[in-house]
């Protein structure tokens, strides 16, 4: 819900109604445009309290929001989200390039990666200390020394760092990660989210579910973003379909959708969603084009001993042309975007 406040406002009156309001149980925050947003259960207001509320002096009138979905909302945050990471900006206008190995496998293969990625123009660092594999005889990551190893990588090349969290448990031994991603089968553990929540203004990257909708992928972020934290990047990386020809189907129509209905950056998985490092370059491309505002591309030196994920893991070299591609192609995006 929304209350418009009319031109110069008594703000005695708006100080009583905000508190009125609190008792209630819900939360109300200032807005662009003298607009009071109202978060929690609004379904304790009802049509006789709405009617009081456009009876109130100051008020010039109520929008009823009714997406379940508040924090995550544009209706409630009309400018798009910037989230910064340490100086690195995600949103906004800015393309942020995230690059690097699927697994940490040694403190060489981290190294080398993320000098050649940060060379081409990535400005953080992927790599799976812990790893969600299907089968449970699968290499699983090399778990708290893997971090230590993105944190070494991170101190030679300045690179932030991002890597996935499996359980609350971990929690502490991500404390110096700059992002904490949140892996599709984890999309939906809502006691997990509402810990992030509590981490202060710490980024976390909430990638889709295998098989969800727009509208649960904005709910999970609405736990994270209700417990105080909305430093929230979407992640896109394919939903699972009848089609075989690629690991998953990279919906690329989410990113208008998003855009259109939430605030937050929205960055696409190229590599996940195709599962084949060929069809990498061409899906990220189109990312850009559709309106990205960024990439997690999965780049390996050595892809065919990779000990994970191998098949879709560009090398440093095609990494490289696409974040040359990239790049002649946003001023182009950007350009007809401001016509």
């Amino acid at each position: 819900m929304i209350i418009s406040l009319k031109e110069n406002p008594n703000q005695e009156q708006v100080k009583h109604l905000t508190k009125w309001i609190n008792i209630m149980g819900i939360e109300v925050h200032e807005m662009e445009g003298a607009r009071l947003g109202l978060v929690g259960d609004t379904s304790v207001i009802d049509n006789d309290a709405i009617a009081l509320i456009r009876a109130i002096d100051v008020v010039q009138g109520v929008e009823i929001i009714k997406e379940p979905y508040k924090r995550a909302n544009r209706k409630l945050h009309k400018s798009d989200s910037v989230i910064d990471v340490g100086g690195v900006k995600v949103g906004g206008g800015e393309f942020t390039l995230i690059a690097g190995p699927c697994s940490v496998e040694s403190p060489e293969q981290i190294c080398s990666i993320a000098k050649s990625v940060a060379a081409s123009g990535a400005k953080i660092l992927r790599g799976g200390a812990f790893k969600p594999r299907t089968s449970p005889y699968a290499f699983q990551g090399m778990g708290s020394e893997g971090i230590q190893l993105l944190l070494e990588a991170k101190k030679e090349t300045g690179l932030k760092i991002i890597t996935e969290i499996m359980d609350i448990a971990q929690l502490p031994l991500f404390d110096e990660v700059d992002i904490i991603q949140v892996g599709a089968r984890n999309m939906q553990n809502f006691e997990l989210l509402r810990e992030l929540g509590k981490k202060g203004n710490k980024p976390i990257l909430l990638k889709r579910g295998l098989s969800s909708t727009i509208q649960e992928l904005l709910m999970s972020a609405e736990y994270i973003m209700s417990e105080g934290n909305e430093n929230v990047i979407l992640c896109e990386r394919g939903i699972r379909t009848f089609e075989t020809a690629t690991r998953n189907t990279l919906d690329l129509s989410c990113i208008p959708v998003l855009k259109e209905c939430s605030h937050l950056p929205v960055i696409i998985d190229p590599s996940h969603a195709t599962g084949i490092a060929r069809y990498v370059k061409p899906m990220s491309l189109a990312a850009a084009a559709a309106g990205a505002d960024g990439l997690i591309i999965e780049v390996h030196n050595d892809p065919k001993h990779a000990l994970c994920d191998g098949a879709q893991s560009v090398e440093p070299q095609e990494f490289e042309e696409i974040a040359n591609k990239i790049n002649q192609i946003l001023p182009i995006i950007r350009k007809g975007k401001s016509e």
